[in-house]
């Protein structure tokens, strides 16, 4: 290992003064690779391996952050950067890649496993190492972003092609429309040129325009570019033809960039079969998550060091790990309100089924209670709350200790309502004021406070508000009522917009007369305390004759979030209210100039 002296062009990023860099040289083969560190070499060494067309200095701002807890090592890989290049094409296989991280880590930590997080063609290199048998023992855990095994790869596309559905065929073409350019840098002479003639100059422009990403022009972008192209062309074709079965021998987390248009999600649904002890975690970023991202890399990176050197392990990783027995929503938290009962409690045991730990939040504490053991029952981690929807000081404290205790949620619900019925001449300012606390400031709270922390914490999400059939059309019956739910559905609709460029999904679900205790504590207004409970008993005699079962909401609740459906409606007086309100809504009118209230 040579130090070097020399100053080195300063990058997008600025550092902490208090963090010293230190540049060296480490010699494999016919190769010299450039390298820098950071922070103290007697703490755990993180070994970052960039992608392309990168160089080392795409980590600057991570390094930046991790640097004060450990020692943090990048290095410019054969070809890119200040390293040199070797001259054959055979020379940028993952062999000879191996080889060069294995005299990086003899250079900086020979007695010590290191911990190994990498990006893009970074991450390919990442899973060569990894799944080496000679480095047994030298990598005490692996963080991977928007990099495959190109072996695992070719198993996952195996399996797809050999059991074609249309959804399984779908994923494959899908992925194959996202490495468009590998077909590209496989051809003669092209790619080599258009890097020297104008994509070399162009690259921050373009990484701008299409990544929404910004970096800084480097001297050596084109010849990293041009270089490059011999990565995939030594090692892309051989892999996927002939794989080769590859097994992890430490612990592997992998970050999935759900807004990628290169590597779609679906390549690490399968890794359980590869990786032992292994970790998922979506981020709502795009490829380039090091430079767009880099608190929320760190802190993930950060959670699987501490906890691989003997640490505890956090909430957010322990809802990350995966198993054999994974569930669509496995790793999951949800947070339903209204969940003592009905609709809310169903909804609760619907996602603990798929998968999903299950904050249980009503007015109730009992009820939501209830609701918890449910959910452990059927071995899933379980919390109760007692919460006023309609209180702002209230929420906002649950969604502080669900950010501080939980590490966020992934699934909200707001699903708490209460119903009334009665004229708009006979609701007075205080049946208003009560209804909309709960129905509508119960949701914009839920909806406001989680989507803020959601979009802070980068990893994406999903909102179900729990409207009505009632939103779709007038009613003389149900004037207050079916306002509030108007407005869940247009404030869902709206904020849908809003957060889509976040990864967070806002559905409306919209249930007929369905069967839950609601009706048996409607308020009826203008209506004396005897005939409130005579009407009561009716209405709910009727709405069980309907039949419709909270069981069945909470199941099109589950497809909403899976399908991501902007609105559900439930149950044929829900559509029938829905396509009459779209398509004549003169008949709606008429519909709601009569009375069907319970006499």
């Amino acid at each position: 290992m040579q130090l070097l002296t020399e100053p080195v062009p300063p990058t997008l990023y600025a550092l902490p003064p208090a963090i010293q860099c230190t540049h060296f040289t480490v010699r494999s083969g016919d190769v010299t690779l450039a390298a820098k560190a950071w922070g103290d070499p007697a703490r755990p060494t993180v070994m970052l391996v960039h992608g392309y067309p990168d160089n080392s200095e795409v980590w600057d701002a991570l390094a930046g952050l991790l640097a004060h807890d450990f020692h943090v090592v990048a290095y410019d890989v054969r070809g890119a950067g200040q390293s040199t290049a070797p001259t054959r094409m055979k020379a940028y296989r993952l062999g000879k890649l191996t080889d060069d991280f294995v005299a990086v880590i003899d250079a900086v930590s020979p007695r010590r496993p290191v911990h190994l997080v990498a990006h893009d063609w970074g991450s390919i290199q990442g899973w060569e190492f990894v799944t080496e048998e000679r480095l047994r023992g030298r990598i005490a855990s692996y963080t991977s972003c928007s990099g495959p095994c190109l072996d695992h790869v070719a198993y996952w596309l195996r399996a797809r092609l050999r059991r074609p559905t249309p959804r399984s065929i779908g994923k494959v073409l899908g992925q194959l429309v996202r490495s468009w350019y590998v077909l590209l840098f496989h051809l003669p002479v092209l790619p080599g040129l258009t890097w020297r003639l104008w994509l070399g100059r162009a690259w921050p422009r373009v990484l701008r325009r299409v990544e929404k990403t910004g970096i800084a022009p480097r001297p050596t972008q084109t010849q990293d570019g041009v270089r490059g192209v011999s990565l995939y062309r030594a090692n892309f074709i051989r892999c996927l033809f002939t794989p080769r079965k590859r097994y992890a021998h430490a612990p592997v987390q992998v970050i999935v960039p759900t807004l990628d248009k290169y590597v779609s999600p679906a390549l690490s649904e399968d890794l359980s079969r590869w990786v032992p002890k292994y970790w998922r975690r979506e981020l709502a970023a795009r490829h380039w998550v090091p430079v767009t991202h880099p608190e929320q890399m760190a802190r993930m990176v950060r959670e699987l060091v501490e906890h691989t050197e003997g640490g505890d392990e956090p909430e957010t990783l322990q809802r990350a790990r995966m198993d054999s027995a994974r569930k669509p929503l496995s790793g999951r938290l949800a947070v339903v309100t209204g969940a003592g009962s009905g609709i809310g409690r169903c909804i609760a045991l619907e996602f603990a089924k798929q998968g999903a730990a299950v904050v249980a939040v009503d007015i109730d504490l009992a009820a939501a209670e209830r609701t918890a053991t449910l959910v452990r029952l059927l071995g899933h981690r379980a919390y109760a709350r007692k919460v006023d929807v309609g209180s702002a000081e209230q929420m906002e404290a649950l969604a502080d200790w669900i950010g501080t205790e939980l590490g966020g949620a992934d699934l909200v619900v707001n699903n708490a309502g209460i119903g009334m019925a009665g004229g708009v001449l006979d609701t007075s300012a205080q049946d208003w004021e009560r209804i909309l606390h709960v129905n509508l400031w119960g949701v914009i709270h839920g909806s406001r406070l989680f989507a803020r922390q959601m979009v802070k914490r980068g990893n994406g999400g999903h909102i179900v508000n729990t409207a009505s059939a009632a939103a779709f059309a007038p009613s003389r019956d149900l004037p207050a009522y079916a306002t509030t739910k108007a407005a869940v559905l247009m404030l869902s609709e709206c904020m849908r917009g809003e957060l889509a460029g976040q990864g967070i999904g806002v559905s409306a679900i919209c249930p007929g007369f369905a069967e839950t205790g609601i009706m048996a504590a409607t308020q009826y207004v203008g209506a004396s305390a005897k005939d409130q409970e005579r009407m009561r008993q009716k209405a709910t005699r009727l709405y069980q004759l309907r039949g419709l079962q909270p069981q069945t909401v909470a199941k099109a609740a589950l497809r909403a979030v899976l399908r991501n459906k902007p609105v559900v409606a439930i149950g044929i007086e829900a559509h029938s209210m829905r396509f009459i309100s779209r398509s004549m809504p003169w008949l709606s009118r008429v519909i709601a100039r009569i009375s069907m209230a319970p006499r």
